[in-house]
């Protein structure tokens, strides 16, 4: 009799463990997936012109290779509005998202207008190896030389 009180507790607390451990894995895994999912991220900073008003990028010349996820950290810290204009590179890139503060845009991108002082991250993923044009679509930015290249790479 105690044998078998004994099992039938050892198996009834066994099987609480079991089910406990299921649930905590359970709740684990649902919040990794948007850690996974950033930790391949590959963030590269962009400043639009700078504090004291230069029409350039920093960095003019953007590296990418094809089939990896980039963060484009954008940032405007210049007195004037710019834009981040390459539609050639966003049409052969897959955008996972634009965030610009509390908002999140999703879609077809293929410049972002920064105010002064404003920050957007863009995340996506080039597709298509090749030479893109970067610029300043602003009248009379680009000629002033506010202008990149994005390289993607295999």
């Amino acid at each position: 009799m105690i044998i078998s009180i004994y099992s039938v507790l050892n198996r009834t607390i066994g099987r609480s463990l079991l089910l406990f451990s299921l649930i905590l894995l359970f709740f684990a895994l649902l919040a990794m997936p948007d850690a996974l999912a950033n930790s391949d991220e590959i963030q590269t900073q962009v400043s639009l012109g700078n504090n004291a008003g230069e029409l350039k990028f920093f960095p003019s010349e953007l590296e990418f290779k094809t089939g990896k996820q980039y963060k484009i950290l954008l940032d405007n810290p210049s007195p004037v509005k710019h834009y981040f204009t390459a539609k050639d590179f966003a049409d052969v890139s897959w955008t996972k998202k634009v965030q610009v503060g509390k908002v999140e845009v999703k879609g077809a991108i293929h410049e972002l207008e920064l105010q002064p002082g404003a920050t957007a991250e863009w995340v996506l993923t080039p597709m298509k190896p090749g030479k893109y044009e970067l610029h300043c679509s602003i009248k009379g930015h680009a000629a002033a030389g506010m202008v990149g290249e994005i390289i993607v790479e295999n």
